[in-house]
């Protein structure tokens, strides 16, 4: 590489969940500045910061922003670190921009925060300096992002096995338009549906979209990325649906019958779309009766901070205590006042709290007594590959023993638990419980391996889609309402040239 580019770097991460009625303030976030942004990198970043380094460019990181997912980020807290990454950039005057990004930032005045983010960059920089993103595959991809970026990556496994893989993908391409080599040019498609369920990659009906993109890639050498990306389910805006990309060298004659082939698919099979999820009771049986697979990780499915739920559910807690006598297990519940009670009270004490049901509208909180075996600032380091070396906070936290059996982990933020870190950084070992409960629907099979055995149960809360259960004001999607012909259009996105309309068809 003859030039020595200088190249600005960021991480702004949240998924956003608007049913979730608590804002998303700085206290929720992590962030790091400077070169302390690259002590512990992982996911996007990770492979974004080293592929660049490795070919001698300039890095000049600005931060990390990042959170667990949440409800709606305050617009005020937004704005500030929009400022401050557009003041890195006037002051640094990079070549080039990259990003990681999840895609489905939300504030509580605006939908759609990283379009508004990228178009703040784009008419920053002018349309001559490379802005480059990686994605999350549930982002809400919207063409305001796409109109203000040379280079958008997605992820293509869920679970997120791959963001590092995504991340060096993301600076290849960005090397290449630095260079010359490569003249980005990006056709999307949309479908107005969310998928109701299979959402895993690996198998069903998005493994063989994803299998047959892979094939069109291999026949199409001018083709250099096909993302495929499965919407956030609760965003609430204009344009919502399933997206397909095809990233090109130049414009490639193939790619809008390529993006509207297999952005059809999804309404093709939509009926294969439904997760096969147990009962509570099922749930409880199962890990009772297979005594040879515990301990069971199981998966809270409508509490699932994994997708912004806020963690305070007690369903499985009051099931494990009133109905499943004799089962040993770990239950986290957000619950700031519980755990500030618990922690003042002190290890060794005895403790009668309500707890739970203190942001879901709906939930029950549950009455417990219990003996305080545990108190922390709830910090750890991710152990297992996703995520893992970075650092996550539950908040002060303390680890009550009801029953003597049923250990209740109260949190002060909410956590996805997707880690074995998580419960043993409060002394808790995993190989002497029957069952353990994780905020988290795909993604913690990945980190537990072969620690405990996997499992989802349909449980009430924001962090589970079903038809009717939520008000949606400006999306307008299938199953949410009958859509008999969805209309899909592919758009041809260059940057510094209008998007234009390149082909239109009914699913």
């Amino acid at each position: 590489m003859p030039k020595a580019y200088r190249v600005v770097i960021a991480r702004f991460c949240h998924e956003s969940n608007r049913q979730n009625p608590e804002t998303t303030g700085e206290d929720f976030f992590l962030i790091e500045r400077g070169r302390n942004t690259l002590r512990s990198p992982s996911g996007v970043l990770k492979g974004l910061a080293e592929k660049l380094a490795a070919v001698g460019v300039e890095l000049e990181p600005v931060f990390s922003v990042d959170a667990p997912p949440s409800g709606l980020v305050d617009h005020a807290f937004y704005l500030r670190r929009r400022e401050e990454l557009l003041e890195a950039v006037r002051q640094l005057k990079p070549d080039a921009i990259g990003l990681d990004l999840h895609g489905a930032m939300g504030t509580t005045q605006i939908p759609d925060a990283e379009g508004d983010l990228l178009e703040a960059l784009r008419l920053l920089v002018g349309p001559d300096v490379p802005i480059a993103i990686g994605l999350d595959l549930h982002a809400h991809l919207t063409w305001r992002m796409l109109d203000n970026t040379d280079i958008c990556i997605g992820y293509k496994e869920n679970p997120h096995s791959d963001t590092v893989e995504c991340g060096e993908k993301v600076a290849e391409l960005l090397i290449e338009r630095l260079e010359g080599r490569l003249k980005p040019v990006t056709v999307s498609a949309l479908v107005p549906m969310v998928l109701p369920g299979a959402q895993e990659t690996a198998s069903g009906p998005l493994a063989d979209i994803h299998e047959k993109a892979r094939e069109y890639t291999a026949q199409n050498p001018s083709i250099r990325d096909i993302s495929i990306y499965n919407v956030y389910r609760f965003v609430d805006d204009d344009e919502i649906g399933q997206v397909v990309t095809v990233l090109s060298d130049g414009p490639d004659a193939n790619a809008p019958s390529i993006a509207m082939d297999l952005v059809t698919r999804f309404w093709v099979e939509r009926a294969r779309f439904k997760d096969d999820l147990l009962s509570v009771d099922e749930v409880f049986e199962l890990v009772r009766n297979s005594p040879q697979k515990r301990p069971f990780a199981i998966g809270d499915m409508g509490d699932r901070v994994a997708a912004g739920a806020p963690g305070d559910s007690t369903v499985l807690l009051a099931a494990a205590l009133d109905h499943h006598p004799g089962l040993r297990g770990a239950v986290p519940v957000t619950d700031p006042a519980g755990a500030a009670q618990a922690i003042e009270a002190g290890v060794g004490a005895t403790v009668s709290l309500s707890i739970g049901a203190g942001f879901t509208p709906g939930f029950k909180p549950r009455l417990i007594t219990g003996r305080v075996e545990h108190v922390s600032d709830g910090a750890f380091v991710v152990e297992g590959c996703l995520g893992k070396g970075s650092r996550s906070e539950m908040g002060a936290t303390a680890v009550l023993r009801v029953d003597d059996r049923v250990f209740v982990l109260l949190t002060t933020k909410p956590s996805c638990f997707l880690d074995p870190a998580a419960f043993s950084s409060q002394n808790l070992d995993l190989a002497t419980l029957d069952f353990l409960v994780v905020k988290s629907g795909y993604h913690f099979a990945l980190n537990f391996g072969d620690l405990a055995t996997p499992v989802l149960v349909r449980t009430p809360g924001v962090g589970y889609y079903s038809p009717g259960q939520f008000t949606y004001e400006k999306s307008r999607f299938w199953p949410e309402v009958n859509i008999p012909n969805p209309k899909v259009v592919a758009y041809q996105h260059s940057v510094g040239t209008p998007r234009e309309i390149v082909a239109k068809a009914f699913a």
